[in-house]
C-alpha cells in the first residue's frame, strides 16, 4: 500500500507513485498486461478522466501531488489493475449465459448446439448484419467521397473531420451489438481526449489512431459479409425447414411444392418411402446451419476485436 504525507491541503508525492499521469497510465497499462485489450481501453479512459478532473478541481498542485493524493482512494496503478480484474471477472461471469452440458459423443455434439443461446444470438446477427453492412458501406462511401471531394473548398476539412468523427462513434456502436450478440468483450468507453490539449493535436491523434483506419476496413467489409452472412443464414434455415415440412404438408393432402433431385420428385405420390429420408436432411441442414452461426459468431467477433479494437 502506498502511503503519502500531507503538508496543509497538499499532498506530498510518493517517490514510488507515478510523478505523471502519462507515468501513471503507462503503468496501469503494465500491470494490466495480459488481460482482455478492450478491458484496457476502459481501464486507461476511467483512470485518465478521474486524474485529468482532479487536475481541473485542483489547478494549484502538480500532476504527482495530485497522484498522491487520490492513491488513497483512487488507487495506485497496481491496485486498479487488480480492481479491474476481479470485476471484469465477476460482471463476465453474471452476464455469461449457463454453460450448455458438455456432450461427449459425436451425435450429442451435433445436436447439442442447439441449447446453446449464442447460437441463436450468432444467428439473429448474421440476419441483421445485411442492414448494418449495407449502412455501414453507404456511410463510408459516401462520407469519403464527399468529403475528399470537397477538400478543395474550405467546407471539406471540417467536413471530413466531423465524418472520422463519426466513424469512431459508430465503432462503439458496433461494438456493443457484437459484444451483445456474439459475446465478444469489447470497449465500452471511447479513447480519452484530453480536452485541454490543442484542438490540433487531438486532430491529429485522430488521424494518426490505427483504429480509425482499422473502422473504416470494418466498415467496408461489412458489406460483402453481411450478404454472405444472410444468404447463409437464410438459406440453411429455409432449404432445411422446407424438407421438414413439406413431407408432412403432403401427408394432409397439401400438394403444393416439391423436391426435385436430378429430375426425380423425392415427394411424388407412389414414393413415400423417401418422405422420413428428406425429413432426416431437412434436420441436418438445420443444425449444420446452427454450426455455421455459430463459426460466423467466432469468427466475427475475432475480427471486430482485431479492427475496431486499439492494441494497448
Amino acid at each position: 500500500m502506498n502511503t503519502t504525507a500531507t503538508t496543509g491541503s497538499f499532498a506530498r508525492p510518493d517517490s514510488a507513485l507515478p510523478q505523471s499521469i502519462p507515468d501513471y497510465l503507462d503503468r496501469l497499462r503494465a500491470a494490466l498486461a495480459g488481460a482482455d485489450k478492450a478491458l484496457i481501453q476502459d481501464a486507461l479512459y476511467d483512470a485518465e478522466e478521474y486524474l485529468r478532473s482532479e487536475m481541473a478541481e485542483n489547478p494549484g498542485q502538480s500532476e504527482a501531488e495530485v497522484i498522491a493524493a487520490v492513491a488513497g482512494s483512487y488507487g495506485a496503478p497496481d491496485e486498479v489493475a487488480e480492481i479491474y480484474r476481479d470485476t471484469e471477472i465477476k460482471v463476465q461471469t453474471a452476464l455469461r449465459p449457463p454453460a450448455a452440458k458438455r456432450r461427449r459423443s459425436l451425435l450429442g455434439r451435433f445436436f447439442g448446439v442447439a441449447a446453446e443461446p449464442r447460437t441463436y444470438a450468432a444467428l439473429f446477427y448474421m440476419l441483421f448484419s445485411l442492414a448494418t453492412g449495407i449502412f455501414y458501406f453507404t456511410w463510408v462511401s459516401t462520407g469519403l467521397s464527399m468529403s475528399l471531394g470537397m477538400l478543395v473548398l474550405i467546407v471539406g476539412i471540417p467536413l471530413l473531420i466531423l465524418f472520422v468523427g463519426s466513424v469512431r462513434i459508430l465503432s462503439l456502436v458496433e461494438g456493443r451489438l457484437v459484444e451483445v450478440m456474439l459475446g465478444e468483450r469489447m470497449p465500452r468507453r471511447p479513447l480519452y481526449h484530453n480536452r485541454e490539449r490543442p484542438i490540433l493535436e487531438r486532430i491529429k491523434d485522430m488521424f494518426t489512431d490505427p483504429r480509425t483506419w482499422g473502422t473504416l476496413i470494418y466498415m467496408l467489409l461489412m458489406l460483402p459479409l453481411g450478404i454472405a452472412y444472410f444468404t447463409v443464414a437464410v438459406t440453411g434455415l429455409s432449404i432445411g425447414l422446407t424438407l421438414v415440412f413439406l413431407p408432412i404438408a403432403r401427408l394432409f393432402g397439401f400438394e403444393y411444392g416439391t423436391v426435385n433431385i436430378d429430375g426425380i420428385d423425392l415427394l411424388a405420390q407412389g414414393e413415400p418411402w423417401a418422405w422420413p429420408v428428406v425429413m432426416i436432411l431437412g434436420v441436418l441442414t438445420v443444425f449444420a446451419t446452427l454450426h455455421i452461426a455459430r463459426f460466423v459468431g467466432k469468427f466475427h467477433g475475432q475480427l471486430a476485436k482485431h479492427l475496431l479494437v486499439r492494441s494497448s
